[in-house]
């Protein structure tokens, strides 16, 4: 089992267990490590204790964060890199498929795909010549069925394995030192033109914060439209880097996640964790 591995079965076991506050020595037992070094390392990669992501996964804290998140209309262009220089969604550049490309179905494009270790599990990542066009999780997903989505999508481009050419986007995202010195990341998404919209809207709700469904409708102008929102959310195909998992619902619960409920919370504690000082 590698590293990345371990982390995020400790994640998962955590989310899954949080209300029972299970002990540093369980979590450490049920990834096969000893407390003293799975402690090091789940702080190595995840960017903070257990002990201090397990409190913030018990804490009322999406009331709380929706409660403490301005309005999207409120965000703008403070939307940086931070003290620490990680990638801040500002630095994520949206384009969508331009007519000519939806109507030549992929004709003469290449896409290149692998999948990664990272502390949120492995993942799946497909880009184009003009940027990222797909990143999944792999919890639900075998490789196959993903392929077959991209194809389905790009019925005409020609569709290549390549690790070394999807690692840039991992590393942009979960390193700091690769994410300032890669500058913005493209994306290359193909969606209707609401889709599209709201999926530019997500780009504006920062790290650590989050939105209503019905904020992002009326960020739109669509305030009567929360459901066709939740829809287009549903169907975003870049995991993380548009961060739908920052849109929960205005009571405060979850809602859904196209990849489950278990890896939103996941992903939006981790997210929360990620600025905050390491105290072993």
């Amino acid at each position: 089992m590698s590293d990345y591995d371990r982390i995020a079965r400790a994640m998962a076991y955590l989310v899954d267990r949080a209300t029972t506050q299970p002990a540093l020595e369980e979590i450490a037992a049920h990834v096969h490590l000893s407390p003293y070094h799975f402690q090091r390392l789940f702080c190595r990669w995840a960017g903070t204790t257990p002990k201090r992501f397990l409190q913030v996964l018990t804490l009322e804290r999406s009331k709380e964060l929706l409660d403490k998140s301005r309005s999207l209309l409120d965000v703008s262009h403070e939307i940086g890199l931070s003290g620490s220089s990680r990638l801040h969604d500002h630095f994520v550049q949206l384009e969508a498929v331009t007519p000519g490309e939806y109507k030549n179905k992929g004709k003469e494009l290449r896409i290149e795909y692998g999948v990664h270790p990272t502390p949120l599990g492995p993942m799946f990542v497909a880009v184009t010549q003009r940027g990222v066009c797909r990143v999944e999780f792999m919890d639900f997903n075998y490789i196959e069925e993903l392929l077959d989505d991209l194809r389905n999508a790009w019925p005409l481009s020609s569709i290549v394995e390549s690790i070394t050419s999807t690692h840039y986007v991992i590393d942009a995202f979960f390193s700091s030192d690769t994410a300032a010195k890669h500058g913005p990341l493209s994306l290359h998404v193909k969606g209707t033109n609401f889709q599209v919209a709201v999926w530019r809207a997500l780009l504006k709700i920062p790290p650590g914060a989050v939105a209503s469904y019905s904020q992002v409708a009326t960020a739109l102008n669509a305030a009567q439209s929360a459901r066709a929102v939740g829809n287009a959310i549903g169907a975003n195909p870049v995991a993380l880097l548009i961060p739908c998992h920052r849109v929960i619902q205005h009571s405060g619960a979850l809602g859904g996640y196209r990849w489950g409920p278990a890896k939103k919370l996941m992903v939006q504690t981790w997210e929360k964790m990620r600025d905050e000082p390491v105290s072993l």
